[in-house]
């Protein structure tokens, strides 16, 4: 299995047209599609309330069924591009999206936004399943670590420009104007998957119904499993400070749509140090031990929300920070200890790990949305509880003798410098 690995990492590193930066640059934005999916038109959501005579958890329907559509479709598309390969069914995926987004721009009342919004989650979704199993079909060892972390990096820009994109688009038009730029996202990424070159190795040869059948074999691994429901409970938090966000600002605080851009852009922005600072600490500690004080960290987070975030947007932005930058520092090696559970089915894990982190996305929206006398403290006691509860089970799963062992980056270095 080893030498398919290495094969499989070989030949995937020969993109003629995209080139190894070029690779990196559009699995990232691939790995974008959520993010500049939702956060592009969050400064037009309260408007967007106005403008269809809807209530506010009609509205944030285009939001929670995105995601809950976008988990469902990981589930299709994964498996099937272990079956047919990434790039047909990267293609299919796209061309559902970038029409879904043009259906978007014309919806005539929130019930046909919101049933675009399905079709452009099932469309977008092959993107967030293939991505992930390009990584592991193109890069392995301390090469994919680095590469995550660098993706993630790159992947926090969408929501960091997002807004404030999607705020300056609402200057001079209306919310529709952000479903033509979606629509051109797509169009893009399209253009980029023309260029791409296959990179999965060994396909699946089992009928259809088999093939959607390795998701079961997957979770069948206690390994995955565990780790997967886990870490995937990280997404509570960070989705309801997603959904929540513009409600937080705009009503709660008072701040116009592009002062509130600038909130949210500086929160995305502090994502890029997760990663940044995983890199750096884990050529000197042991990635169990990161991954405990980051846990902690966003236990401290929660507790600094409830206590000081209802008093200035200042305080609850600077609250957030220490949660946003733990929470986004765990994502690279979480990853990489999902996908080294599992030596095979890589499409089909690789859609569970987005499946799970998306629906765990929505249960978020789901409590976030609901009538709060003071929505500030409940995004706190999210973040304090997931601190907890992740934590401790981390602490647990890590002693069972079901989890595969993964080298530490630094340990791993040390070997293959030493020969």
């Amino acid at each position: 299995m080893q030498a398919a690995d290495t094969a499989t990492a070989k030949s995937g590193r020969k993109q003629k047209y995209l080139g190894e930066k070029g690779m990196i640059v559009f699995i990232a934005f691939l790995s974008a599609f959520i993010p500049l999916s939702t956060d592009l038109y969050l400064p037009a959501l309260p408007g967007m309330a106005e403008y269809f005579n809807a209530p506010v958890n009609m509205v944030n329907l285009t939001l929670i069924l995105f995601f809950v559509f976008f988990s469902i479709g990981t589930l299709i598309w994964g498996p099937l591009s272990d079956k047919y390969g990434r790039k047909p069914v990267l293609m299919a995926g796209l061309i559902i999206y970038t029409i879904a987004s043009v259906l978007c721009a014309y919806a005539g009342d929130i019930y046909q936004l919101i049933t675009f919004r399905v079709f452009q989650a099932a469309g977008g979704s092959a993107a967030g399943a293939v991505a992930m199993a390009m990584v592991k079909d193109v890069y392995d060892g301390r090469k994919r670590e680095v590469v995550l972390s660098v993706v993630h990096s790159m992947v926090v820009l969408a929501p960091a420009v997002a807004p404030v994109v999607g705020a300056f688009l609402l200057s001079f038009t209306s919310w529709r104007g952000s479903f033509w730029f979606l629509a051109g996202a797509g169009i893009l990424a399209l253009a980029g998957c023309v260029a791409l070159e296959e990179t999965i190795g060994k396909r699946y040869t089992g009928t259809i119904w088999k093939t959607m059948g390795r998701l079961g074999v997957v979770l069948k691994n206690p390994g995955f499993t565990a780790l997967l429901v886990l870490f995937s409970l990280l997404s509570i938090p960070f989705m309801a400070f997603i959904a929540a966000s513009s409600y937080i600002y705009i009503n709660g605080f008072g701040l116009s749509e592009q002062v509130y851009s600038y909130y949210f852009a500086l929160n995305a922005l502090f994502l890029l140090l997760g990663p940044i600072l995983y890199i750096h600490l884990s050529g000197r500690f042991k990635r169990g031990s990161i991954i405990t004080v980051f846990f902690a960290i966003i236990i401290a987070s929660g507790v600094l929300i409830c206590g000081l975030g209802s008093m200035n947007p200042w305080l609850f932005a600077l609250s957030l920070l220490p949660s946003t930058i733990a929470g986004s520092g765990i994502r690279p090696p979480s990853t990489v200890l999902m996908l080294e559970q599992q030596q095979e089915n890589t499409g089909s894990a690789s859609s569970l790990i987005a499946c799970f982190g998306i629906l765990m996305g929505s249960v978020g929206m789901i409590l976030i949305s609901f009538d709060w006398s003071n929505v500030i403290w409940a995004l706190g006691a999210l973040n304090l509880a997931a601190g907890v509860i992740c934590g401790a089970g981390w602490l647990l799963v890590t002693k069972k003798t079901f989890i595969k062992q993964v080298p530490d980056m630094h340990t791993a270095a040390t070997v293959n410098e030493g020969g």
